[in-house]
């Protein structure tokens, strides 16, 4: 019962000391609390901002690695070849054989540089490119030199294979070339701009481009003719 006497005779100014009192207590306690907190966020920016320093450092090198290795692997361009190949026939053929029919195609190429050598080739297989890379390599095999005379052949001439012949006449300048089929094509890869040609007995064109290659082959130049005769070449052409 005093206690509480004692507490209500308190004066006012007392009673308003022991509030102060309280207040500054918690005070001192949400600053320092704070304080901590304020530290523990400034780390973590200054260790977030060296992370970003350290990735901003890397980026230019790994853009200056790519951009050598573009540099290293560019392509060279390679050198073309002057040796031009024409597909003239391509067929499906079968062999009769012990189990049955065998399928296959054969493929006719020709080949030539246009500067006086051309050859045919000929050749069989179950696929088509397969059928010609091997006639491209068989007419490889089988070139010819062609002798020219200003853009035409030095005399007329006739070529005979199987069934087929084939009629060559030289042609003065700007006449182009008369011919068809598979003889234009081997006289074009010959390297002849200017000639008149007849195809005449069997319509196959492996006999035709067999014709024209064996009248190719049997033309001679004025040199070896004038040789064999004793005259020189201006007595031969007069």
């Amino acid at each position: 019962m005093l206690l509480k006497q004692e507490r209500f005779n308190m004066s006012e100014e007392e009673k308003n000391e022991m509030v102060n009192e309280t207040e500054n207590e918690e005070t001192v306690e949400v600053t320092e609390e704070t304080a901590e907190v304020a530290e523990e966020t400034s780390e973590e920016v200054v260790e977030a901002a060296a992370d970003d320093e350290e990735v901003v450092t890397q980026l230019p090198a790994k853009k200056q690695r790519s951009r050598k290795k573009k540099v290293e692997t560019a392509p060279e361009a390679k050198p073309e070849s002057e040796w031009k190949e024409q597909v003239v026939q391509i067929r499906r053929v079968t062999k009769v054989v012990k189990g049955g029919k065998k399928l296959s195609f054969r493929a006719i190429v020709v080949v030539g540089n246009q500067k006086g050598q051309v050859g045919v080739g000929c050749a069989k297989a179950s696929e088509v490119i397969i059928a010609i890379q091997k006639a491209i390599a068989d007419g490889r095999k089988n070139l010819i030199t062609v002798p020219i005379f200003k853009t035409t052949i030095p005399h007329p001439i006739t070529g005979r294979s199987g069934a087929g012949s084939v009629m060559l006449r030289p042609a003065s300048q700007g006449t182009g070339i008369i011919a068809g089929g598979a003889v234009r094509s081997v006289l074009e890869l010959a390297g002849i701009e200017n000639i008149l040609s007849k195809s005449l007995g069997s319509k196959s064109p492996l006999n035709a481009a067999n014709a024209t290659m064996e009248a190719l082959k049997a033309l001679k130049p004025f040199n070896e003719v004038a040789k064999k005769r004793g005259l020189t070449m201006a007595e031969l052409l007069n």
